[in-house]
């Protein structure tokens, strides 16, 4: 049969379908200079083709060596050329190289052999790699808007960089670290780039401010409302003794008691005007902790509310609440009697303690600070009835909460990016330090000192949500290659992505 430029024939080796190829008598011009050459001998060749039904395939071919007839021409012989079916030098053909490829693209060594030995491919996972680092890497021109990100080689240890289209999401290159001085080298070698989208990240800005200068740095609104998130669990945790009144009374313990007389004790060297560092070094405490005391204006926004987790008594508590108005003197016995009836399972000891703690004779169940917080995060609309009437109590009972809600509300509009909003952000900020919220406070002070990106993140559509998802992406490629590869295969499989 015919093959392109080649006649085959079919017959059976041992344990491989063999197909013997000779090539036709058609002229073949020189590479060099076009002149028709002249047969001077003949080449034989083994590839391995595509498996079928599971078995392997060899071609033998025999093609021609021929010679230029050219007087002069540097290239006196030449082999025939074969397109479409093998390229010079490869052992396998076109069509099983691109098979190869596209199994090893996507799991690299030992996976990829494993695989390939299942389709009737022999290879080992040496090979596998080879063919892996002989994919070409895509020619990608540069973008005007990027985004730059790093992830973990070794987390705490070792990070690399990872640059896309902000745009297309297409990977761009991969930089061996997440130093100033080698983002500003690339950036410096491959000029084009307008706008960047970046975290926090004081390197990167640095680096893109030396090497462009009038680059826009685009600052990423989920970090941006991640930050703002931390601030909110903060604050509800200082104001838990407020809204803690909903749940169980909270319990004056050893904990709240020496939180107290650290904080009088704090204030107190402050108000003698001693420093933090020597109130710190005085009372035998870190810095960062008389920083904390130093923070709030009363001690009470110290204390937290006690944190219960749910149990098995929480399904009868209308029950118990019920039974001890009607007889305050009801015997802890008689209402274990009456809960088991109903298909309480837990111990004796459960519900005493559950009792004691108050947390059948307060208005609702407990919730953490965290938990509250992130009710309040949440945006209205997606808040079922009880989470909605659990919060608007929260809120109602302090007039701290009240405000933080409406600024929190207030920022969470201005994440819609729209070309005023950086106007509103100014507001926003003012209305937030006339607040009696530390912990926001500092929130916006971290907004001024990155506020021309910050407000490009608000008022561009631009984000860096892309280079997250290339992170999650190649934390799978990690797991595939976990201490057997290095960085630059790890770049490879990461570009081909």
């Amino acid at each position: 049969m015919a093959i392109g430029s080649v006649q085959a024939e079919v017959g059976d080796g041992a344990g491989a379908i063999v197909v013997h190829v000779a090539s036709r008598g058609t002229p073949v011009v020189c590479p060099d200079c076009e002149a028709v050459g002249r047969v001077h001998g003949y080449v034989d060749r083994q590839l391995a083709d595509v498996p079928v039904g599971g078995q392997r395939v060899l071609v033998r071919l025999r093609f021609r060596r021929l010679r230029c007839p050219t007087v002069g021409c540097e290239r006196q012989t030449f082999r025939e050329p074969l397109p479409g079916l093998a390229e010079p030098y490869q052992r396998r053909t076109i069509a099983l190289t691109t098979q190869v490829g596209a199994v090893v693209r996507e799991l690299a060594g030992r996976a990829g052999s494993r695989l390939l030995a299942v389709l009737g491919v022999r290879m080992s996972r040496q090979s596998a790699v080879r063919s892996l680092l002989r994919l070409p890497l895509p020619a990608r021109p540069v973008p005007e808007v990027i985004g730059v990100d790093d992830f973990a080689l070794r987390k705490r240890h070792r990070y690399a960089t990872v640059i896309i289209d902000a745009v297309t999401r297409e990977r761009i290159d991969v930089l061996a670290d997440r130093q100033a001085d080698t983002l500003e080298a690339w950036l410096r070698a491959h000029p084009g780039v307008r706008m960047v989208c970046r975290d926090s990240s004081g390197a990167y800005a640095e680096a893109i401010r030396r090497a462009l200068p009038e680059a826009v740095q685009i600052g990423d609104r989920w970090h941006i409302w991640h930050n703002l998130a931390q601030a909110v669990v903060k604050e509800v945790a200082a104001h838990s003794i407020c809204w803690g009144k909903t749940g169980p009374p909270p319990k004056e313990g050893v904990r709240a008691a020496t939180t107290r007389e650290r904080w009088r004790q704090v204030h107190a060297l402050l108000s003698q005007g001693v420093g933090l560092l020597e109130c710190a070094r005085r009372l035998g405490l870190a810095l960062n902790t008389v920083k904390r005391y130093a923070r709030v204006s009363e001690p009470e926004r110290l204390v937290r509310v006690p944190k219960y987790r749910p149990t098995l008594v929480d399904p009868f508590r209308d029950h118990l609440r019920e039974r001890r108005a009607e007889d305050p003197a009801v015997p802890v016995q008689q209402l274990l009697v009456e809960i088991k009836r109903l298909g309480y399972t837990g111990s004796q000891n459960l519900l005493y303690r559950y009792i004691n703690q108050g947390r059948v004779e307060c208005d609702r169940p407990a919730i953490s600070p965290k938990r509250l917080a992130a009710l309040l995060l949440t945006e209205p609309s997606k808040l079922t009835g009880h989470h909605a009437e659990r919060l608007d109590a929260a809120i109602a009972a302090c007039h701290e909460m009240t405000t933080l809600a409406g600024l929190v509300r207030d920022f969470a509009a201005l994440l819609d990016p729209k070309p005023g909003n950086g106007q509103l952000l100014t507001d926003w900020i003012e209305q937030a330090r006339q607040a009696d919220l530390p912990h926001l406070h500092a929130f916006t002070r971290g907004l001024d000192y990155d506020r021309a990106a910050v407000n490009a993140a608000l008022t561009l559509p631009f984000h860096n949500g892309g280079t997250e998802g290339v992170n999650t992406k190649t934390k799978m490629i990690k797991r595939q290659m976990y201490g057997r590869a290095g960085f630059a295969l790890l770049r490879h499989r990461i570009l081909l992505g």
